[in-house]
């Protein structure tokens, strides 16, 4: 592209180093009492219209040379179909391709700028403490004139993509007898800069569907800088069925944890221990995960295979010992069994295999998967328990409503195990640590020097590394150097470094999510035994019915509230909605009853369910992207968060039996309450910087 060689493109980027300097001088004029707030606000308002005014004309004059070259292209094409010529076809082909592969680079160019915009404006708010983002960005892009809009919405870009994207398909080879691509939208178009295009204009709008949102669980993140061309995964190297072995994976292994909530407490009563000893029996399996998480990432590093036989293997022993304890008496055994099952989750294998080994273009639907998966499993589990009710022995063997749980856990692992030991395929290693395209050498040059330039001005103020006036350090990934900024975290205390404020609290939101759904699901068998005398049946109906709701509300949210909505809004209602929850659930009025009972836990779980979705979707905006990869990546903190809080939840509920059934309900909700509202207040103070 011509208007983007050369040093001439450097003086189309937004100028962070300049704007950050300027913040700082705001600061020190308003302290030594120079300057006033309102032009300092009036100054910092100018200078950025300069800015995105500067950004937008160059945008403009790009789209212009591009859809110059697309109408003498259109006449090629127009005399090619009078006359057809196969030579002729390939080679206004690639001329096509070339202009998408330009198309993609300004698409590069407006999503660099952006971050910058966006950056910079949260540098101000927590410098100053302004909702000046808020202002700016609603006074500008609701403007009938607005040239922000040109950088967040990309206008008229659109029209080159579906020219692009329409001319190329022509060019294919047909099949069928429609006549372009508008006769069949969902057709999937097969050319990769098409692809790549796509996944550009999504990151810029930062579009939200049913898919995306569902993927966001997955908190399978992105860079924050891709390059120019993504590096992808081949086509090639995509083993399907590999795939479909971890997301069964994840599938068995959330049956696993929630199949034995529904009889818990009856097999602890049949031990003799307390009926709250549940809590222990259902969280031996997470505290085990607290560790499993962390070699079984850092085994992901070397293979995908070994550590999924592993788990298999593990978890097949597991429950036979869970199973075998009852003809054993022993509780000791029992437990030992779950944490067998809880050092088998190879949750972060399955994990990095979807972010590592699928295509880019089919990532979110792989990522989508495997929280549908997961959410099955969860219905799965305590529907599975209640069909389970039956009553006989072989040999002297017992099968019944606590035993069989873990037989039939048993019998699928090892089902799971041939399985995977017939059909996963190891992925070569080299191919993905080489992961780009092989092109010609002149192309990787240009690209290479092409991401060079496009990051230079946001990355040259890294020379001299300095301080904030509040002490902290200046960390943002655009000023870090570029080997620095994409080197991943090589242990707890430096992931940990990485933390901002807001990721902090976002975790926090996490962690509190998980406690509040751990206490509602595991201490729901001696609940409604001891308040409603509900059967093992209806346990498992009421919890199967919960995991139910999962993917209808993430279709709710993920299609529509999403759009209406700003992710931080919904973050901060959600979060309220989980505070009434937990404060309807006190059994304050005398009798406790059903209605009070279940409307309050569908009211905690659904709003713990949208807030999860949105939690991990900021979560992976403020989260450095040198999280995105390693061991220590943002999968495995998350995953930590949320295991360790459901280790407290079912140590809460244990040492709370001992106050007696009676005070248990009430007990356990209060640490709820507590760091549900210290999550809100948390979420207040950090409220500006989620964008």
């Amino acid at each position: 592209m011509e208007g983007m060689k050369g040093e001439k493109r450097r003086g189309y980027y937004i100028n962070y180093k300049l704007m950050k300097k300027k913040v700082r001088l705001y600061a020190q004029q308003i302290e030594v009492g120079t300057q006033d707030r309102r032009h300092v606000l009036k100054d910092f308002s100018r200078m950025l219209d300069n800015q995105i005014e500067k950004i937008v004309l160059f945008l403009l004059e790009q789209q212009g040379l591009l859809a110059s070259r697309l109408a003498k292209l259109d006449e090629q094409h127009d005399a090619i179909q009078q006359q057809p010529d196969i030579s002729q076809i390939s080679e206004l082909r690639e001329a096509y391709r070339a202009v998408g592969q330009d198309l993609l680079k300004l698409l590069y160019f407006v999503e660099i700028n952006a971050i910058g915009l966006r950056k910079i404006l949260k540098k101000f708010d927590k410098r100053f403490g302004y909702r000046f983002t808020k202002y700016y960005i609603e006074t500008r892009a609701n403007h009938p004139y607005s040239q922000l809009q040109q950088v967040f919405k990309h206008v008229g870009i659109g029209a080159v993509v579906g020219a692009v994207s329409r001319n190329l398909h022509e060019l294919q080879d047909r099949q069928g007898s429609y006549l372009s691509i508008y006769d069949q939208p969902a057709l999937p178009l097969q050319d990769p800069v098409i692809d790549s295009i796509k996944a550009a204009v999504d990151r810029l709008t930062h579009s939200t569907n049913f898919l995306n949102f569902l993927a966001q669980h997955a908190l399978i993140m992105e860079e924050e800088l891709p390059a120019p061309f993504e590096e992808q995964v081949d086509d090639q190297t995509y083993h399907f069925m590999s795939l479909l072995l971890n997301l069964a994976n994840t599938f068995l292994y959330m049956v696993n944890t929630y199949i034995v909530v529904p009889t818990a407490d009856d097999y602890s009563l049949s031990l003799g221990a307390a009926a709250t000893v549940c809590g222990i029996v259902i969280g031996a399996m997470a505290v085990a995960q607290v560790f499993s998480s962390v070699y079984f990432s850092a085994w992901s590093n070397k293979s995908y295979f070994k550590p999924l036989v592993f788990s298999s293997i593990v978890l097949f022993l597991g429950n036979i010992m869970y199973a075998l304890a009852y003809d054993l008496n022993s509780l000791a055994v029992l437990l030992i069994g779950r944490l067998l099952c809880g050092f088998g989750s190879a949750r972060a294998v399955n994990r990095r295999y979807i972010s590592d080994c699928v295509p880019l273009k089919f990532r979110m639907q792989a990522s989508a998967g495997f929280v549908s998966a997961s959410a099955l499993g969860m219905a799965c589990g305590p529907a599975l328990a209640g069909l389970l009710q039956t009553k006989f022995k072989i040999y002297k063997l017992t099968f019944n409503q606590e035993t069989l749980p873990g037989w039939v856990m048993a019998v699928a692992w090892l089902m799971y195990l041939i399985w995977l030991l017939i059909s996963f395929k190891e992925p070569s290693r080299e191919i993905e640590e080489n992961q780009i395209p092989q092109e010609s050498n002149a192309a990787v040059v240009e690209n290479d020097a092409l991401e060079k330039g496009l990051k230079q001005p946001l990355l040259i103020s890294l020379e001299d590394t300095q301080q904030d006036e509040d002490g902290e350090q200046e960390c943002d990934e655009s000023e870090e150097a570029p080997e620095e900024s994409r080197r991943p975290a090589t242990s707890i205390r430096s992931a940990y470094r990485l933390l901002t404020p807001s990721v902090k609290v976002q975790l926090l939101i996490y962690f509190m999510l998980k406690y509040v759904i751990e206490i509602l699901l595991s201490e729901s068998s001696v609940i409604t035994t001891y308040y409603f005398q509900w059967s093992t049946s209806k346990v498992a109906i009421f919890l199967a019915s919960l995991g139910l709701t999962v993917l209808p509300v993430n279709i709710v949210v993920g299609s529509y509230i999403s759009n209406m909505f700003e992710d931080r809004q919904i973050l901060m209602a959600s979060e309220i909605m989980v505070l009434i929850g937990v404060v309807l659930s006190f059994n304050i009025i005398i009798p406790y009853s059903v209605p009070q009972y279940v409307c309050s836990g569908l009211i905690l779980f659904v709003s713990a369910e949208v807030l999860e979705g949105v939690n991990l979707a900021l979560l992976s905006r403020v989260m450095s992207s040198r999280l995105s990869r390693g061991t220590y990546n943002n999968g495995l903190l998350s995953t930590e968060a949320g295991t360790i809080a459901r280790v407290i939840a079912d140590a809460t509920i244990t040492l709370a039996g001992y106050l007696g059934e009676s005070r248990l309900l009430n007990v356990t909700l209060l640490p709820s309450l507590f760091i549900c509202i210290s999550s809100i207040l948390a979420t207040c103070y950090t409220y500006n910087s989620l964008y």
